[in-house]
C-alpha cells in the first residue's frame, strides 16, 4: 500500500469539493448494503423455502451452507493480497461481477448440489469478498477519525441492510418467488452496483496527493513523528504475535455463534410460541440497536481502548445467547434482538478499526484477507450444530446455553490484547 512515487492527478479525486473520503465512504456503505444476499440475515429468508420447495432437511440444508462458508472462506487471502497488489477498484469489478451472476444462478437451483454450489458463491463472495473490499476502501481512506467512518458506515447499512432487507425479501418472495427475487437481487448487483463502484473507487488518498482524513499537510516535523509512530505490519510479522491470534480467536467465536443465531432465527423464535412474522420483526430491535452502537462505539473507539470494547461485545454475545432460551413473547424477544444488535454494533466497529489500529494500512488487504478468511471459516460451524441439535432434541435450548460460556470465557483473554511492538517479535 506504498503511495506512488509521484501523485496522480484526477479530475474526479482532486476537483471534488469534499474530501473524496466521503464519496468512498457512500459507495463502500453501499456495497456493504448490497452483500445482503450472502450475508446470514438474508440467505436466512430463503431458507424456509429451500427446505420446502427443494425437499430438503433442515440438517441438510445447514451442513450445505457450512460445507459453502467453509469452501468460500479459502478464498479470501488470495482475494486481499489481490487488494494489496492490484487495486481496490480492479478487485470490486471483479467480485461484484460473479456476486452478480452467483444470484441469477440461484434462481435456477433445483436440488441439493446446486444449492451448495450456490451457498460457496454467496458467501465467497457476498458476505466474504465485497464485505472485505468495501471494509478495506473505508480502512486507506480514514485514519484519524477511522471509527467516526466506521461508525456511520455501520449505522447505514446496519439500518438498511440488516433491518430493511430481510423485510424486502420477505415480501418480494411473497409477491413474487424466491427464485425472482435471487435474480432481481443479481441484476441490481450487475446494472446498478457495478457501475458505480467501477467509477468511484479508488485505493487510497496518498496516490493523489491527499492526506488522509483530507487533513492539511502535516509540516515536516509533524510529518516525521507521525512515520515514526505508524507500523506497518507484513502478514508474516502481525502471525508472530500472540495479540493477532487472540483476536482472530475472539472474532471466530462471534462470527460462528452470530452466524448460528442468524440463520436460525425463525426457527428459534416460533418454537417459543411467536408467529413467523414476529420471528422475521425481530432484525428490526437487531437492525438499529446495531446502527447506534455501531456508530456510538465508532466515535468512542477513536478516545478510549478498543479492547474494552471487545470485552462489551464478548459479554453482550453470551448474555443473547443465554436469554433467547427464556423468550416467551414478543416483549422478550425484542429485548433479545437489542442485546444481540449491541454486540453485532460493537463487532463491525472493533472488527472495523482494530487491524489497520494495530498493524498499518500498508499490508491490510493481506492481513484482513487471512483474518476475514479464518472468520467466515468460523461462521460456518455455527448453523450445522444448531440445525443438528434441533433435528436430534426437538430444541435450540441447550445448544444455546452451552454456546454461552465460550464468549463468556473469552472476556478473561481479553485484557491480554495490546497493541504490539515489532521490537517485542521473537522474545521468548
Amino acid at each position: 500500500m506504498r503511495p506512488s512515487s509521484s501523485p496522480q492527478y484526477s479530475r474526479l479525486v482532486n476537483g471534488s469539493p469534499v474530501y473524496y473520503g466521503w464519496v468512498i465512504l457512500g459507495v463502500s456503505t453501499l456495497g456493504l448494503i448490497m452483500t445482503s444476499a450472502g450475508q446470514t440475515y438474508g440467505v436466512s429468508i430463503f431458507l424456509e423455502h429451500f427446505i420446502t420447495d427443494l425437499g430438503l432437511s433442515r440438517s441438510l440444508v445447514s451442513s450445505l451452507y457450512t460445507a459453502g462458508t467453509l469452501i468460500g472462506s479459502l478464498a479470501l487471502p488470495v482475494v486481499g493480497r489481490s487488494i494489496d497488489q492490484y487495486g481496490l477498484r480492479r478487485v470490486f469489478i471483479v467480485v461484484t461481477m460473479f456476486f452478480g451472476v452467483t444470484c441469477l444462478y440461484m434462481g435456477f437451483v433445483q436440488n441439493a448440489l446446486m444449492l451448495g454450489i450456490g451457498f460457496v458463491g454467496l458467501r465467497m463472495l457476498g458476505q466474504g469478498s465485497l464485505y472485505l473490499v468495501c471494509l478495506n476502501a473505508v480502512n486507506r481512506w480514514w485514519v484519524r477519525r477511522r471509527g467516526l467512518a466506521i461508525g456511520v458506515s455501520g449505522l447505514v447499512a446496519s439500518l438498511v441492510g440488516v433491518g430493511g432487507f430481510p423485510v424486502l425479501l420477505d415480501r418480494l418472495i411473497a409477491q413474487y418467488d424466491w427464485r425472482i427475487t435471487f435474480m432481481l437481487y443479481g441484476a441490481t448487483l450487475l446494472c446498478i452496483m457495478l457501475p458505480i463502484g467501477s467509477v468511484f473507487l479508488r485505493q487510497q488518498p496518498e496516490d493523489y496527493g491527499i492526506p488522509p482524513d483530507g487533513d492539511l499537510p502535516p509540516e515536516p516535523e509533524e510529518e516525521t513523528e507521525q512515520v515514526a509512530t505508524e507500523e506497518h505490519w507484513t502478514l508474516k510479522e502481525a502471525r508472530q504475535t500472540t495479540v493477532f491470534w487472540l483476536i482472530i480467536i475472539s472474532f471466530s467465536s462471534i462470527a460462528m455463534l452470530s452466524t448460528g443465531l442468524m440463520f436460525h432465527m425463525v426457527g428459534i423464535i416460533t418454537d417459543h410460541g411467536l408467529s413467523t412474522s414476529e420471528a422475521a420483526l425481530v432484525y428490526v430491535p437487531i437492525a438499529v440497536t446495531t446502527a447506534l452502537v455501531n456508530l456510538i462505539s465508532g466515535i468512542l473507539v477513536d478516545r478510549t481502548p478498543v479492547r474494552w470494547l471487545l470485552i462489551g461485545m464478548l459479554f453482550l454475545q453470551a448474555l443473547a445467547l443465554g436469554m433467547v432460551s427464556f423468550v416467551q413473547d414478543v416483549f422478550m424477544a425484542y429485548a433479545y434482538g437489542i442485546i444481540l444488535g449491541a454486540s453485532g454494533g460493537l463487532s463491525r466497529t472493533v472488527s472495523g478499526v482494530i487491524w489497520p489500529d494495530y498493524f498499518g494500512r500498508r499490508h491490510l488487504g493481506s492481513i484482513t484477507g487471512m483474518t476475514a478468511g479464518i472468520g467466515i471459516a468460523a461462521s460456518a460451524l455455527g448453523p450445522m450444530p444448531f440445525g443438528i441439535a434441533r433435528d436430534i432434541l426437538g430444541s435450540y435450548d441447550t445448544t444455546l446455553m452451552v454456546c454461552a460460556v465460550i464468549p463468556l470465557s473469552l472476556c478473561m483473554l481479553s485484557p491480554f490484547i495490546r497493541k504490539p511492538k515489532k521490537e517485542e517479535i521473537g522474545r521468548g
